[in-house]
């Protein structure tokens, strides 16, 4: 991955602590002494180029309603339309492939545990597959974060 001066910038800078106002890119833009074009072209070629996975911000759970960590052992040659049902649903927010028997897994959000389990049963009659359930117990928090190294 060869990233510009911008991109590293904007990555050492704002993955954690984006800020929180009407306008955040102009304020990035601000913060970095460019312009609010030059930011938003830069995260679209990020994007692009499949150095950026997502921007947003990450909720408290518990404050924000209930979620839970999924998954469901999908035949191979089922992956892919299996993975396409569930991204229909709004109420998930991680959906990704794992080498193991379990290798769909997705993070379910919604406003209380009855929704998720809705939503956990809907897909069981539609894909005939039993998700398995792991609802969070204790959390634990990890700043994870990249530092590119020096940027001015």
């Amino acid at each position: 991955m060869n990233l510009d001066l911008l991109s590293r910038q904007l990555i050492d800078r704002f993955q954690h602590g984006m800020p929180l106002c009407p306008e955040p890119y102009k304020e990035m833009a601000r913060i970095l002494g460019c312009r609010e074009s030059q930011i938003l072209a830069c995260l679209q070629e990020m994007d692009q180029a499949g150095n950026l996975s997502r921007i947003g911000p990450v909720f408290e759970h518990s404050r924000a309603g209930a979620s839970t960590l999924a998954a469901l052992a999908v035949p191979a040659e089922r992956l892919q339309q299996v993975a396409e049902r569930v991204n229909q649903y709004p109420e998930v927010n991680h959906n990704y492939a794992r080498e193991h028997f379990y290798n769909l897994w997705f993070v379910l959000t919604g406003p209380d545990r009855p929704h998720l389990d809705r939503v956990l049963k809907e897909l069981e009659r539609d894909t005939g597959l039993m998700p398995l359930d792991l609802p969070m117990v204790t959390a634990f928090r990890i700043d994870l974060g990249f530092a590119l190294g020096e940027t001015p």
